[in-house]
């Protein structure tokens, strides 16, 4: 058989979509759109108070919003980088930035589990097993998970006095002692383990340890102090003392970043974060001046997504000409 023969037979033997699948993929992107159209909506009909917040923002506390948006995803960036070194030879900041960052642009697909899908994919080329990234991947959304609901109550009864219609955010606290579970050392090491061995892959030479735990916990929580930071310096509260509006607008960055992963068939948690920072800000300042912020918020962590991830794979690249390729698994299925 010719080559272009054997290419046709494989493309041939390729499996077609079934008809479920295509009407998913048409809600998903059919939900984005609807999104989308009600976000324009939503700018439209608040377009002067949007245009009079944006530029009424001083330049110094726009860009000290954006350093602490980077600030936040280079903590949770260490969040995970905590785990995965501990399941394994360690792998240097620079590689594991880079799996983690670039893994991360994987959440503007609709359907956020591209994301840990890329992360996976990219630790195996990068020479890590894809049991460890997975249970790494796997623990640092729950280390996550506990810390926005810890952060969250920061904001949780205002955001519900606020908006009724969120009162199923309370529903979400009831993950909170389910994620406290698989992060005690002495379960959370059993999963790891079983994980391990449903892969066919060597076991971690010691059991996962509570310092490990704790210090990925500290930098998660350390992310959203940090983003709830970038969201308080682009207002300037009137009303509220700024203590106060500090803590109000933690805790709603951190439940309308976690909300991402309930709403998982959107990319990124579009629509649904929006709705949460603009419940949340117009506490303090308005519902038109909260669209404005709510707007400015996207396009801060989308800009610093791409620059981090293009940071973290430059790095990736020197840091793999000078110490040459990981060899801390000897193979990595």
């Amino acid at each position: 058989m010719t080559a272009a023969s054997e290419e046709s037979a494989e493309v041939g033997v390729r499996p077609a979509r079934t008809r479920k699948a295509v009407l998913i993929d048409i809600a998903r992107y059919a939900a984005v759109v609807i999104v989308v159209i009600a976000a324009i909506y939503a700018l439209w009909m608040n377009w002067s108070a949007v245009t009079r917040t944006l530029t009424a923002i001083p330049v110094d506390r726009a860009i000290l919003s954006a350093l602490a948006v980077l600030g936040g995803i280079c903590a949770a960036t260490m969040s995970w980088q905590v785990l995965v070194d501990d399941f394994g030879a360690p792998i240097g900041v620079g590689r594991g930035a880079q799996i983690f960052l670039v893994g991360q642009l994987g959440k503007y697909i609709p359907g956020s589990v591209w994301a840990y899908l890329l992360q996976i994919e990219l630790g195996n080329k990068a020479g890590l097993s894809r049991a460890r990234v997975f249970a790494a991947t796997f623990f640092s959304i729950c280390v996550a998970m506990v810390a926005a609901l810890l952060a969250g109550a920061l904001a949780l009864n205002e955001l519900i006095t606020e908006n009724p219609a969120l009162q199923p955010l309370a529903w979400a606290y009831l993950l909170l002692p389910v994620a406290l579970v698989l992060l005690y050392p002495k379960i959370l090491t059993r999963i790891v383990l079983l994980a391990f061995r449903i892969l066919r892959r060597p076991r971690p030479d010691h059991p996962v340890r509570l310092v490990t735990v704790a210090t990925a916990l500290a930098w998660a929580v350390g992310s959203y102090l940090l983003y709830g930071l970038h969201l308080w310096l682009l207002i300037v509260p009137e009303d509220m003392p700024p203590l106060n509006a500090l803590a109000l607008c933690i805790g709603t960055m951190a439940i309308a970043l976690i909300s991402g992963i309930f709403v998982f068939f959107l990319p990124s948690g579009i629509g649904v974060r929006e709705l949460i920072i603009v419940t949340g800000v117009s506490v303090i300042a308005g519902v038109g001046p909260a669209v404005a912020y709510a707007t400015l918020s996207r396009a801060l962590f989308t800009v610093a997504d791409l620059v981090s991830a293009g940071a973290a794979a430059l790095v990736a690249v020197i840091a793999r000409r000078k110490l040459g390729r990981y060899e801390g698994e000897s193979t990595a299925p």
